[in-house]
């Protein structure tokens, strides 16, 4: 299995709900870095800081949240994901949706850093309307 298909069983895993499916491929010390100005902005050390921070939070603060990703294009030790976040905050009702870039790097089949770029803006004015 190369990289790329590392980084496809992890949106899989995503689409299903699988929380230990998508942390299955995480280094101990995967730095995980959320975009400034994401509600969930910084960078989390390890995959229960990840789930905890992040996918925890999205789970409890959003209905319907989801990571439509449209290509995953491999560059060898980097991976980079692009799709469409959508979601309604749960507090406003308010939907939203964003185009997303997601910049994974791998080594020996484990990923050991994220990065993730979107408009953070969209995601916020879902979030003010409350």
């Amino acid at each position: 299995m190369n990289n790329a298909d590392i980084i496809r069983k992890h949106y899989a895993a995503s689409d299903r709900g699988d929380l230990a499916g998508m942390l299955a491929p995480f280094h101990p010390e995967v730095r995980w870095t959320e975009a400034a100005g994401f509600p969930y902005a910084g960078t989390y050390i390890g995959p229960d800081a990840v789930a905890a921070g992040v996918f925890q939070r999205i789970q409890q603060e959003w209905d319907d949240y989801t990571v439509a990703i449209d290509e995953v294009l491999d560059a060898g030790d980097a991976v980079i994901g692009v799709g469409t976040y959508s979601g309604s905050y749960k507090q406003s009702g308010v939907f939203f949706a964003a185009r997303v870039a997601h910049i994974w790097r791998l080594e020996g089949g484990q990923v050991v850093a994220f990065e993730q770029f979107t408009d953070t803006e969209l995601v916020n004015r879902a979030i003010r309307a409350s």
